[in-house]
């Protein structure tokens, strides 16, 4: 996926929302973020929310000694999201993260602090060398005009996209190709809850592929959306690494259309 910046990141990263909450699946966690490293899925997303910073904890011990090669992620959280409050919570999550710097730090919702002050704890933290790039989450389509008027260089919007939750479709997602500002897909396989579905075991039959192969080969279909799964451990790692090789057909595509259908309309946003 290309940023605006003309950075390249990996289509398939990692997200890490839900892990560190139990300690006996730490080692899992840890062993799955490296074998994902090893496999090439160098981008990792973090946020300051996940496990009140315990998140960030875990990541920054499984990429001890590996750090050059991730492209790491987190998020401030609204609530910190002024322009000195914004600081502090980088450097916070720096911290646990033990690492100097963040590659994309994002504001992880909309809130009541004005985008202007968020930017100028961005570019505070650009200057000083803390963050390299800086993008948002969970932005509607209005809320990326207003974003994108002010000075600045968003590169990502980090949304909730998969097969069951195709309202973007419909305005956001055109907007953000004709704007060159790319999609970072969370919860691309619904958080599991859409891997019953008929249509997609019909499909991964064809591919002799799994239902979560084939969903996030839906996602990562469109150049401009790259998709940030969970995985806690190595072996579902491996699984959804096997989908950046899956190409679906147009008959693959009208199936999974028919069973799960693109917007007929404007929708709001969606969150989990």
């Amino acid at each position: 996926m290309l940023l605006p910046s003309g950075e390249t990141v990996p289509a398939l990263g990692m997200g890490t929302w839900m892990m560190a909450e139990d300690p006996g699946r730490r080692d899992d966690e840890i062993a799955a973020l490296r074998t994902g490293l090893d496999l090439g899925l160098s981008l990792i997303d973090t946020a300051e929310m996940y496990g009140s910073g315990a998140s960030e904890t875990l990541v920054g011990e499984a990429v001890a000694g590996r750090r050059d090669e991730v492209f790491l992620v987190s998020k401030v959280l609204p609530s910190n999201a002024s322009a000195a409050g914004t600081v502090r919570a980088c450097e916070a999550s720096l911290r646990r993260l033990g690492t100097d710097r963040l590659d994309l730090y994002l504001l992880h919702w909309r809130g009541s602090v004005p985008f202007a002050q968020t930017l100028d704890g961005f570019s505070a933290l650009m200057d000083a060398g803390k963050i390299r790039y800086w993008g948002v989450s969970n932005l509607d389509l209005d809320d990326m005009r207003e974003l994108t008027a002010l000075p600045g260089f968003c590169q990502t919007n980090q949304i909730l996209y998969n097969l069951t939750r195709r309202g973007p479709e419909h305005d956001l997602l055109p907007w953000h190709a004709s704007t060159g500002i790319p999609i970072m897909a969370y919860s691309p396989v619904e958080q599991g809850r859409l891997l019953d579905s008929p249509a997609l075991a019909s499909v991964a039959r064809r591919h002799d592929a799994t239902p979560a192969q084939v969903a996030l080969a839906w996602v990562l279909r469109l150049p401009q959306v790259c998709a940030i799964p969970k995985a806690g451990s190595a072996s579902h790692v491996r699984e959804n690494a096997r989908a950046l090789e899956l190409r679906l057909s147009p008959e693959d595509l009208a199936d999974l259309d028919r069973a799960f259908p693109p917007p007929a309309g404007p929708a709001p946003l969606a969150m989990l």
